[in-house]
């Protein structure tokens, strides 16, 4: 079945709207997606009909909130193909998974002469919680580089890695140049060392199907904000193994079985990391937009967005003056591109007046851009329910742009 993105854009309120006379062209999707209908209407009515807090109630109405919030977890678990609904953890966002097992399973697990693995394409959220965590321990971080092309020397990750490795983390897919790195292959290489391996899910959830099991990762966080979901609320995968043998990350509500003065004893998972009251309404939208991304086909989702990007790579490329950055054999929707001497935040804020919305600066890759020896880039990035009128759009907004600085 072939996908029709001009009718699923009808799902999407957002994209209706008028822009300064134009049509909103939203090309930031790497930064955030937007949101169906029955997302929208889901968090409406759980204000409206549902509110109430979770688990410890014995009302009508904490019951059917817990109920629902329960039914999300569990529609997480077949998304990614988890084994268990216990190793669904909720949390605020890719940001704060990853910060979990960095004070978790990394207190526990990494001390004084270890090191961590990462990689070059690594966003600052897959970066700095592993600094902080090696700063305080006197740990190590040792980075696999990339080609020119923006894929990564995997033929430098055996030489990486060596019997002080505690932990590898990586990106599956780069926000700053759409690289889809071959994970598959690294955890493999990992685990022959006995290396466990997470997985920065962020930007590929959006594009790929993802099963855990398949992956056989030990950890997986994404974000639901990126997956047409709600702001605020995201997910930490880990194997049951893992996450049994790790601290608390919060203290607080919900996490506890029994508190003294003396003493604490901790709930069972997923609680056990899930202190406070937590995003209900976020959890819940989240639910909606899995049960919105399961109605379609997933097969067509695919080949669609792969021929939007050749479309636009093609497009941006005969565009006299226009570099794209990031050359990777496999990519998903983002192209990151310059254009001759001309800052990249121009570029973005003239393009604004016309409707069309792209994202410009380091892409929160400092590293990544230090090694491409640029400040900064301007980036497209798309969605399913992106069309070709929308690339010709950006592609005459370019020539504008050039027009006004030639």
């Amino acid at each position: 079945m072939r996908l029709e993105p001009k009718i699923l854009r009808q799902d999407f309120p957002i994209l209706q709207q008028q822009f300064k006379g134009n049509r909103l062209v939203y090309l930031d999707n790497a930064a955030t997606t937007q949101k169906p209908k029955i997302v929208i209407d889901t968090l409406q009515q759980y204000y409206a009909e549902d509110n109430a807090n979770i688990h410890r109630g014995v009302h009508y109405l904490s019951e059917r909130a817990t109920e629902k919030y329960e039914q999300a977890r569990k529609k997480v678990q077949q998304f990614i193909g988890a084994q268990e609904a216990q190793e669904i953890i909720f949390v605020r966002g890719t940001t704060e998974a990853i910060n979990l097992v960095a004070q978790t399973f990394g207190r526990k697990n990494i001390k004084s002469g270890d090191e961590i693995i990462l990689s070059t394409l690594e966003h600052h959220s897959n970066i700095v919680p592993w600094q902080i965590l090696a700063q305080s321990l006197g740990a190590h971080l040792r980075v696999l580089p990339i080609t020119d092309d923006g894929e990564l020397a995997l033929e430098q990750l055996p030489k990486l890695i060596n019997s002080k490795t505690r932990l590898l983390t990586i990106g599956h897919v780069s926000n700053a140049l759409g690289t889809v790195n071959p994970v598959h292959e690294i955890i493999k290489t990992a685990h022959a060392h006995g290396v466990p391996v997470l997985i920065d899910g962020a930007q590929s959830i959006p594009h790929l199907k993802i099963n855990v099991q398949t992956l056989d990762c030990d950890f997986f966080a994404f974000s639901g904000h990126k997956l047409f979901g709600p702001t605020g609320i995201g997910v930490l995968y880990g194997k049951k193994s893992f996450l049994e043998t790790m601290p608390p990350y919060q203290g607080g509500g919900d996490m506890i079985r029994e508190v003294t003065f003396e003493k604490t004893t901790y709930n069972t998972l997923p609680y056990k990391f899930e202190a406070g009251t937590p995003n209900i309404a976020g959890t819940i939208g989240l639910g909606a937009a899995l049960d919105y991304l399961n109605s379609l086909d997933w097969n067509a989702v695919q080949i669609y967005e792969k021929e939007l990007l050749a479309y636009a790579t093609h497009a941006l490329q005969e565009v006299p003056g226009l570099k794209i950055i990031g050359q990777a054999k496999e990519k998903v929707g983002v192209i990151s591109f310059i254009l001759k001497d001309i800052h990249p935040h121009d570029i973005g804020t003239i393009l604004d007046q016309s409707g069309i919305a792209i994202r410009t600066g380091h892409h929160c890759t400092m590293p990544l851009m230090l090694r491409l020896g640029l400040p900064a880039t301007a980036r497209a990035s798309f969605a399913f329910y992106n069309t070709r009128e929308e690339v010709d759009q950006l592609v005459k907004g370019i020539y504008r742009v050039k027009k006004l600085f030639e």
